[in-house]
């Protein structure tokens, strides 16, 4: 088994307060729960700027970076108009 744990620092430019920040994060957590990922906000004050931890577990290391892969999809697809930037590690 494969643990991986990764934080994806989320760019939010349309969010003008801590609420309309909760709004997009809380959309952006569902899809993540709905991939079997653990999900935690771990963001400061600051509503342009988001930081998300997110832990699941694999098979083998190969299928953890696979869904990994599928995170930066679902990102991408799902919502275009928000830039991020993943970092994990695969335990």
């Amino acid at each position: 088994m494969t643990l991986a744990y990764a934080t994806i620092r989320v760019d939010l430019p349309t969010a003008e307060s801590k609420k309309g920040r909760r709004a997009i994060l809380n959309s952006l957590k569902e899809r993540l729960s709905k991939m079997n990922c653990s999900v935690l906000d771990i963001s400061g004050e600051y509503p342009k700027e988001a930081l998300i931890a997110i832990a699941f577990l694999s098979t083998d290391e190969q299928r953890a970076k696979q869904k990994i892969e599928k995170i930066e999809k679902m990102f991408e697809l799902r919502f275009p108009e928000i830039e991020m930037e993943i970092s994990y590690e695969l335990a």
